[in-house]
């Protein structure tokens, strides 16, 4: 009898497979994710303007309008430009 303990042959191996397949999940995982989110646009926008540009026919027409009818339905954020009454140090 040894007071050796007798470690598993290849557990290196199965850290390391394990690691592998972790990093092939979350691979896997993020294509999912930047598929679902397809460049920022949102799903429903993109099958609207699929829906608006069905009439042409070539592939080219149908892509421009396309773009055209995203950047038009394209949400603008205004910044309001606020007014300070008399909050500066050099004008008191």
């Amino acid at each position: 009898m040894s007071a050796r303990p007798n470690s598993a042959p290849g557990s290196t191996l199965t850290v390391a497979a394990a690691a592998l397949a972790t990093v092939l999940a979350l691979g896997i995982l993020w294509g999912v994710v930047t598929l679902f989110q397809s460049k920022g646009t949102p799903m429903e926008r993109l099958r609207a303007a699929e829906r608006a540009c069905a009439q042409y026919i070539y592939l080219s027409e149908r892509q421009a309008c396309m773009n055209e009818w995203l950047a038009a339905s394209q949400p603008r954020v205004v910044a309001l430009e606020t007014r300070s009454t008399n909050t500066s140090p050099t004008k008191q």
